[in-house]
Parts: structure tokens; C-alpha cells; sequence
């Protein structure tokens, strides 16, 4: 039985310990004025179809909070004039292994307008650390006006620095990481492993990538072209950007190990942007394998309920059948 599954996600999120981080349960959406607030856990999952055990997630970040060390904000770690209201909550495993264990460096999605740490974020960390593997959430910037996500690679940037520079403090190699990341925040840790991301920042390679749903391809993109939208996320138009870095599968060339995780039935996300990317990395000899679920569509987060669940474990499982 998931925990708390009869309250209702706004008693869940009005407590005290966790009010750093309740307003980005999903950022840049106020819940408290939204029908969810008063649905119990149980209602959003068969009446909203919020995927996965948010109960989970919950429970996992009230334990955090009561140590006192899980919430950073990054523009109190860093002298930068600019304010980019950029955090990590940081989620340790009890496994005394996972400190010899590269961390999970997780990112939700949400359309780069949102950043959904409820479903793709702390129920996600939860399974990670019961795997043995520490995990720190990144909420990053949306909405941007130019170039969001130049300002998405800084926001990894500034939250990989911080993890090193501390890493006697959590207890951790912080060379070794892994980046997972849902939707947008699956294109983000793919775009990490281009010109664009960790060469850029003289910081190191990921040990592997689990990107979940993931968009990497511009040229699958059809229809009629958005330029505000393109100029907010590329800084230029959209078939500009697909002749750079931001074409996934063509400059792939700096990937580690790669697992993707999909489902068939995606409505939003072609599942070719997973193969293309999947076909790029083949032909480059990069270690990668790819899960497609029959059934799920998009935003499965965990999985649970369906064929996709337990796909964090098969994803812990194969890095470690590689790095053996």
C-alpha cells in the first residue's frame, strides 16, 4: 500500500518540513488553487492519471527534511549576480555502499514551462536510493525568455560544482555520477553530453545516462514553427538549431553508456526520437540499450501499474553488468 494514499496531496504539501521545496512540487504551478489540492493520493492516480507512488516520494523527502541537510538552493552557493532560484534537494541511501557508488543526478520533465518533481522527481529518488544509489534532484530554470536551455546547461553547471566541491559533506565521489532525466529534462541530460554541456564546463563525464521519454530530434518536430517559443529555448529558429548541437542523435559523439526507457504508445513524444538516438550511439560503438513498454504512453514516471514498472532497477542493473 503506498503511504499517505488517503491524504490529500494539499495537507501533504502544507507541512512544515518540507515548505522549501512544496511550491516546486511542480514548479511554476500553484496546486493550492487547482481541483488537485483537495484530491487524496489515491483520486490523482485514478481520476487525474498521475503516474507513479507519489506517496512514496513524499514520505522519502519528509525523512530528508527532518535531517536537516537535504535542501541547497544554488544562488546561496554561488556569487553570481544573477538569481536563477535553481536548487537540489539531496536524497542519500542507508546502503553504506552507495558512497563508492557514482550518485544519481536527476532530472524531471515538464515542457521546459513546468518541472515536475512530484511524479519524476522524489518517488523516482526514493526507488534510486532503495537500488543503494545516492540521488540529488535538480530543479532548474523554466519559462526563459532567450536561450532557456544555454541557462538549463549553467544550471547543471553551478549544481555539479556544488556536488564536488562538497562531496566530504555527502559523502561521495563527486567525478562519479549518473544523469537520468523524464521528457525535456531527458533532452537536458542528453544535450549535457554535447559541445554544449560538461566539456564546456571543464567538468567530468558522466559514468552513464538513463534519459526516460526523452525528446533529442528538432527534424521530428512537424508543424508550423512557434518563433517566440524557438528564440526562448534556442535563441534562434528551430531549423537553426537543428543544424547545431541541439540534433541529439548527430552530435552524440561525447555520450558515456546510454539506457533509454519508453513506451510504445507515446502520445506527445515520438518513440523514433529514443531509436534515432539509440541508432546514433550504435554506430559509434557507445554501450546502449532501449525499453520500449507495449503500454504507458507518456509521463509513466516509475512506472508502477504497468509493464514499465521496476525499469529503475533494470536500469541500475545494466550499468553495473557494464561496469564490472
Amino acid at each position: 500500500m503506498m503511504p499517505y494514499e488517503n491524504e490529500t496531496l494539499g495537507k501533504l504539501l502544507s507541512d512544515p518540513r518540507i515548505a522549501p521545496i512544496a511550491d516546486d512540487a511542480i514548479r511554476n504551478r500553484d496546486l493550492s488553487r487547482e481541483l488537485l489540492w483537495n484530491k487524496t493520493l489515491a483520486q490523482l492516480k485514478t481520476e487525474h492519471f498521475f503516474s507513479g507512488e507519489i506517496g512514496f516520494g513524499i514520505h522519502r523527502l519528509y525523512q530528508a527534511a527532518e535531517t536537516g541537510n537535504w535542501y541547497f538552493p544554488l544562488d546561496d552557493y554561488d556569487i553570481s549576480p544573477e538569481k536563477t532560484d535553481t536548487n537540489v534537494v539531496w536524497l542519500p541511501s542507508d546502503d553504506p555502499k552507495a558512497d563508492e557508488r557514482p550518485f544519481i543526478f536527476l532530472v524531471p520533465g515538464g515542457g521546459f514551462v513546468n518541472v515536475w518533481n512530484l511524479t519524476e522527481g522524489w518517488p523516482i529518488a526514493e526507488q534510486y536510493n532503495r537500488l543503494g544509489y545516492h540521488v540529488f534532484i535538480l530543479t532548474y530554470q523554466v519559462n526563459g525568455r532567450d536561450r532557456l536551455m544555454e541557462n538549463n546547461m549553467r544550471d547543471f553547471a553551478r549544481a555539479l560544482r556544488f556536488i564536488r566541491e562538497n562531496e566530504a559533506r555527502f559523502h561521495l565521489k563527486g567525478d562519479r555520477y549518473i544523469t537520468c532525466g523524464f521528457s525535456a529534462g531527458g533532452y537536458l541530460v542528453c544535450l549535457w553530453n554535447t559541445e554544449m554541456g560538461y566539456a564546456a564546463y571543464d567538468l567530468p563525464k558522466p559514468q552513464a545516462i538513463f534519459p526516460v521519454y526523452p525528446v533529442t530530434s528538432l527534424k521530428l518536430n512537424h508543424g508550423e514553427e512557434n518563433k517566440d517559443a524557438s528564440m526562448g529555448l534556442y535563441g534562434c529558429l528551430r531549423d537553426e538549431a537543428a543544424a547545431m548541437c541541439y540534433e541529439i542523435p548527430e552530435h552524440a559523439e561525447g555520450f558515456p553508456p546510454c539506457a533509454l526507457f519508453l513506451a510504445a504508445g507515446d502520445e506527445l513524444v515520438n518513440p523514433e526520437h529514443s531509436l534515432l538516438l539509440a541508432k546514433a550511439l550504435d554506430k559509434l560503438h557507445i554501450p546502449c540499450i532501449v525499453e520500449v513498454g507495449a503500454s504507458g504512453g507518456h509521463g509513466f514516471a516509475d512506472g508502477s501499474g504497468m509493464c514499465m514498472a521496476g525499469w529503475t532497477g533494470r536500469a541500475i542493473q545494466w550499468y553495473e553488468s557494464i561496469s564490472r
